[in-house]
């Protein structure tokens, strides 16, 4: 669309609205957001406490203005608000406000999809350049072909003063599992086949594939691993075996083996279509004869589940003074990334996010035991944490902490804490708080 196009219509509807006066126009508005927002999804909180009302109205209110329409863009991590990350989408979307929409409005959860559909070619390009197969989907995305954003470089290394290089691009894989997490969800909860046949089963099978070249041979344990990576857990860099990055890997390739079966037995003719465009039928055997040769980190003698396979052998040291209100990371007063690294201190929910979406896969007790070691360990340097640690309190049956931390996410947009919004709001910390409510 070219740009006098947009200006006509730009001054088209400008015109249109001139037509009308305030109280008309303001009665229009408020109608279209009683109707498309405020009826649906409606919480009611009976509190003498207005806080959490006004977080929820405030949440809702951000996700429905800051989603685009268009689904050739996303939501960026800020929104619409700053110009933090450069309005750049994350799996921010994927994990954290897409669940809001998939459940209340599942039109625009699936345009956030057709986004990463969308962006299969610029994924499929990533894969290629690092030596893969598939769809390997970028940390950083913008423009939904562009393929990877994330910059290179950093703030200033505290014991350095150099620049700090951004590995994230390269070695945070896991957002490849995270879509399909998404998509999976979405088909679940609002069965829409003409989506899986037109574009969800296209990215599952895709990310299956990059996750099977990924996958390398550990002759020692005669497994299958995933090596050098960064988990969620963004301070720990060039790890191995990364739990969450090991679990979703070998989901993703499970999931894209039973879309084959399924496809294969009731639908023919999409299979064949699939199979002519991403040679389904050698990719098939591949996934079964590695799937279930996967190293899983599996829960220590302590039922402690190892978060990569040098953690637990890092230092201890105590946490409390360091963790933050979501945002302000003031470890890095007194370390530098490198030296985190060899600590066990965690950044945000990273096993714990992994027992969180796969309730399933552990007990109760073991959930408890991993809450009980990690929740101590982790500075919450990142607003994306609070949501999780909540919701699994509730689920773990610690209402006081579930609220405390439902609380903190609250308090990271609408808090007051001087400057912790400058660059624009934290739209997957907002999506976690409409989560926690619904």
């Amino acid at each position: 669309m070219g740009s006098d196009t947009i200006s006509d219509i730009s001054i088209d509807a400008i015109k249109r609205a001139s037509l009308l006066n305030y109280g008309e126009l303001l009665n229009k508005s408020a109608n279209t957001w009683n109707i498309n927002v405020w009826q649906r999804s409606l919480i009611s909180i009976d509190s003498d406490d207005v806080k959490p009302q006004v977080a929820i109205n405030f949440a809702r209110y951000q996700l429905a203005a800051n989603t685009p329409k268009d689904s050739r863009m996303n939501i960026g991590a800020k929104g619409l608000t700053g110009e933090g990350y450069k309005g750049h989408t994350f799996w921010d979307t994927e994990i954290y406000m897409l669940p809001y929409f998939t459940f209340t409005m599942p039109e625009m959860a699936r345009n956030l999809l057709k986004y990463r559909y969308l962006g299969l070619d610029g994924a499929r390009k990533k894969a290629k350049a690092n030596g893969y197969w598939g769809a390997q989907f970028p940390w950083e995305s913008a423009w939904s072909t562009d393929g990877e954003m994330t910059p290179p470089w950093g703030s200033a290394d505290i014991v350095t003063g150099k620049p700090m290089r951004i590995l994230s691009g390269s070695l945070e894989q896991h957002i490849t599992s995270d879509v399909v997490i998404a998509v999976m969800q979405y088909l679940s909860i609002t069965k829409d086949e003409r989506f899986a046949e037109e574009m969800g089963y296209e990215i599952i099978l895709d990310a299956a594939k990059f996750w099977a070249s990924r996958l390398e041979w550990d002759l020692a344990r005669k497994k299958f691993v995933i090596d050098n990576v960064i988990g969620p857990d963004e301070y720990k860099e060039h790890i191995d075996n990364n739990a969450f990055t090991n679990y979703t890997a070998f989901w993703c390739i499970q999931k894209a083996i039973a879309v084959i079966d399924v496809l294969k037995n009731s639908n023919p003719e999409i299979y064949n279509g699939l199979n002519l465009k991403l040679k389904l039928d050698e990719s098939y055997q591949d996934w079964i004869s590695k799937v279930n040769l996967i190293f899983l980190p599996k829960p220590n003698e302590f039922d402690v589940i190892p978060e990569d396979d040098t953690y637990l052998q890092k230092k201890i040291i105590e946490t409390a003074q360091y963790q933050s209100d979501g945002g302000h990371a003031k470890i890095f007063k007194d370390y530098n990334l490198q030296q985190i690294n060899d600590l066990q201190v965690t950044k945000q929910a990273d096993v714990l996010l992994l027992v969180f979406l796969f309730e399933d896969l552990f007990s109760d007790d073991i959930k408890l035991v991993n809450w009980n070691y990690y929740e101590p360990k982790t500075t919450h340097d990142s607003s994306l944490s609070f949501s999780t640690h909540s919701i699994l309190a509730s689920d773990l049956n610690l209402a006081d902490t579930a609220y405390d931390y439902f609380e903190r996410a609250c308090e990271v947009d609408l808090g007051t804490g001087a400057g912790k919004s400058n660059q624009g709001l934290h739209m997957a910390s907002i999506g976690g708080v409409r989560v926690l409510d619904g």
